[in-house]
């Protein structure tokens, strides 16, 4: 299977924010501070504590979702030069292997440790922080069906 693509700044933008929401840490940080929010929300309009705690829960509850949604994909979308060049990735038998103007690249499938599929990507993780986005753009349903397949027959699913 062979596939060529290049990336949508918008749409990387998306896959980076699938990316760090799905982190297990995250989801706790975001669950911690939702809830230390609305308690402090009950508890300051029940006038059992002052305005402060309720000011806090909320200031960082605005902090984590900036970080998480807009600061940090960003951030690494204009870190990342591979997001600006055109690839050819080649799905084998035994290997995936990923071309570019600049050479190419061979991975064996046991080198990945996971992936996922969020709306616009297939997530191939080689470790919890180091992954390589496939976009779907320009996939037609059958090469999805196809690659959804070897994807889960290789690698597994996070």
């Amino acid at each position: 299977m062979q596939y060529s693509f290049s990336y949508n700044k918008k749409q990387v933008i998306q896959g980076l924010r699938y990316h760090f929401i799905s982190r297990t840490e995250v989801r706790f940080l975001v669950i911690v501070v939702n809830v230390f929010a609305i308690i402090a929300a009950v508890l300051y309009f029940m006038k059992k504590i002052r305005p402060e705690p309720f000011l806090l829960g909320s200031f960082l509850w605005v902090m984590i979702m900036l970080t998480f949604w807009q600061i940090l994909p960003l951030l690494i979308y204009r870190r990342e030069a591979t997001f600006k060049e055109s690839f050819t990735i080649y799905f084998a038998e035994h290997d995936v292997r990923l071309e570019s103007s600049r050479g190419y690249v061979d991975w064996n499938y046991s080198q990945f440790s996971s992936f996922f599929e969020s709306p616009n990507f297939f997530h191939l993780y080689f470790n919890p922080r180091s992954f390589f986005l496939i976009p779907k753009e320009g996939m037609t349903e059958e090469f999805k069906h196809d690659l959804r397949g070897v994807l889960n027959r290789k690698i597994g699913k996070k």
